[in-house]
């Protein structure tokens, strides 16, 4: 989607909110000894108590509000009755549609007691997405996202999952430009346009450099087994930088 008015605009920052906004509940609502299921069932009432609708729900037929992916899972984890333990690393990927626009946001969240590579881990994928998101600005390169991002894993030691990419959105969960690379692509040619709407979402690892299918249709997993974080905004390219929609309390 490329924003063309302010309508549009302030369609995109509602839903922006109410995924950020949910995002950090669940963060927060996490603790040992609940379910994947239960924490899924805080960000849906969330969700549809703002009018919103998740969108994995309503455009895939996800079964669940949210993906919700723990340890060896990286992506598209099912909620169910797994239950959360000390020291678990949970991913949270939150999308939702509201009056016909989407926005997604995710984040991966280390339950006490960590240890310091799975701090430092964390820090820095953090890190590793505000790379990517300072790259983004009308009139740039898209390549530049994943050169800045490779360039800060390498440096750090770390790998990229170079199969699981940033995508447009905003009229849909999904959209052109699609496979948005996070990984340095020589390929990749394409310059950002006032008001394009996408994601930034690299997946930084201790080792994995690939994500790769379960046994269930959507659950994808770390090759090589590794610990993975993502963390994920919806962004505006602009004259003045990155316009991110998905900032909690907005």
């Amino acid at each position: 989607m490329t924003v063309s008015n302010d309508d549009e605009l302030a369609g995109l920052k509602r839903i922006g909110r109410i995924v950020a906004d949910t995002l950090e509940a669940m963060g927060k609502a996490i603790e040992p000894g609940m379910t994947t299921r239960d924490l899924d069932g805080i960000g849906r009432r969330i969700m549809e108590s703002a009018g919103a609708r998740p969108a994995p729900e309503l455009v895939y037929a996800f079964p669940g509000a949210t993906c919700i992916s723990v340890n060896e899972e990286i992506a598209h984890g099912i909620p169910s009755d797994r239950r959360i333990n000390p020291g678990d690393l949970v991913n949270i990927d939150v999308s939702a549609e509201k009056d016909g626009y989407f926005a997604d946001t995710g984040a991966s969240f280390a339950v006490p007691p960590v240890t310091r590579a799975v701090e430092r881990l964390c820090r820095d994928g953090r890190r590793a997405m505000w790379t990517g998101l300072r790259q983004v600005g009308t009139g740039k390169p898209l390549a530049d996202i994943g050169r800045a991002v490779g360039a800060f894993a390498r440096k750090n030691g770390y790998t990229l999952v170079r199969n699981l990419a940033s995508h447009g959105v905003g009229l849909s969960l999904h959209e052109e430009p699609t496979e948005i690379a996070t990984w340095p692509d020589a390929s990749e040619r394409r310059i950002m346009q006032e008001g394009l709407v996408f994601t930034v979402e690299p997946f930084l690892s201790l080792g994995a450099e690939f994500a790769a299918d379960g046994d269930d249709p959507w659950t994808l997993y770390s090759q090589p087994k590794a610990l993975t974080v993502q963390y994920e905004h919806t962004v505006i390219a602009s004259r003045s930088g990155p316009l991110i929609l998905t900032m909690p309390g907005q």
